[in-house]
């Protein structure tokens, strides 16, 4: 493998074609990987998560002229995070990253990644920090082997869990696998929206109607404390900037419940390989005793039953709705590689 690094913008944006269809072999396809997304997050530093002076160092592996490998990495440091070479996209916006590597070249990829960096004069003297890995991954193994034959030591750990709802064959199966209690209330909150409200739900279908409708999801985001102070200007720009890269790669899913005629309710979700990966979430207050959130996370489940999805993935948190709803366990990740020895 021959192995090389990006530096541009200009030069970023010429590798997409071969990037979005290197992706679509890769160890780990996630909507979080996509060139879109990713040059998105790399523009606004995921919504100034970090500085502005951030250095792109994207490496990239070929054979035989071939993309056969890419490391999605940027340099940066901030209070608290001394500089290390970090995947673009990490920490907080971005639930799973990875590299963009089919199985099958993945071991002498991050092999060769790693005794590239060791010879490369500005990137030899910087550790590793690459959050996000989903706990599954099959690069977490391998870039232990890979840092063993290098010389590097490798620490991974739990950034947190990142519950998914496996589906089932119908919607009466699922509410099966729940305890009673839990049934109940899930039947009797779908009952009371539709006997006291004009609840109904639907999805955004068309691209031209994405900006507005992110509008309103933002608005209604704010009627939370914590994420209206986690909606800056810059994230703001980053959250649109996001959904819009979604819209045009078909793969967003933002649903709206409605009581009465007024949005009540909202899920941000992205489709993945027959799986709903759910984003963000809205409410509006004024529906607050009628569920609105419990009621459309009822009707996304069922929709995806439909849609022979395999499962609901919750993503990052530990919130406690997720399990309620049957959500199971799995982690996020954080590996850090030491400087070569």
């Amino acid at each position: 493998m021959h192995f090389s690094i990006i530096q541009t913008e200009e030069d970023w944006a010429r590798l997409k074609p071969e990037w979005d269809a290197l992706l679509e072999r890769s160890v780990t396809k996630v909507p979080f990987l996509l060139w879109d997304y990713q040059f998105a997050w790399w523009q606004k530093r995921g919504g100034a998560e970090w500085p502005a002076d951030s250095q792109l160092a994207i490496i990239t592996a070929r054979e035989d002229s071939q993309l056969t490998g890419i490391a999605p990495f940027f340099i940066a440091e901030k209070e608290g995070e001394p500089p290390a070479l970090r995947f673009i996209g990490q920490v907080e916006v971005s639930d799973y990253l990875d590299f963009i590597v089919p199985p099958d070249s993945l071991q002498p990829f991050l092999t060769g990644l790693l005794t590239y960096l060791t010879a490369e004069p500005s990137l030899s003297a910087l550790p590793l920090r690459l959050d996000n890995f989903i706990d599954t991954s099959l690069s977490l193994p391998a870039l232990q082997a890979a840092a063993a034959q290098t010389g590097r030591t490798y620490a991974a750990s739990v950034l947190m869990p990142s519950p998914y709802i496996p589906t089932a064959p119908d919607w009466d199966s699922y509410l099966a696998t729940l305890d009673k209690k839990q049934r109940h209330e899930i039947r009797r909150k779908i009952r009371n929206a539709a006997a006291q409200r004009n609840a109904s739900w639907y999805i955004m279908e068309h691209s031209e109607h994405c900006q507005q409708e992110m509008d309103d999801f933002l608005t209604m985001m704010r009627n939370e404390p914590d994420k209206d102070t986690f909606l800056k200007p810059a994230m703001v720009e980053f959250m649109q900037a996001a959904a819009e890269a979604a819209c045009k790669n078909n793969i967003l899913h933002l649903a709206f419940l409605t009581m009465d005629g007024e949005k009540a309710g909202a899920f941000l979700s992205f489709i993945n390989d027959k799986k709903l990966l759910v984003y963000n979430s809205a409410w509006n207050p004024r529906f607050s005793q009628f569920s609105p959130g419990w009621v459309l996370l009822s009707f996304l489940i069922q929709w995806a039953i439909e849609h022979h999805f395999s499962e609901v993935d919750m993503m990052r948190g530990d919130e406690d709705y997720k399990y309620r709803f049957g959500g199971v366990d799995r982690h996020v990740m954080s590996v850090v590689l030491s400087k070569p020895r």
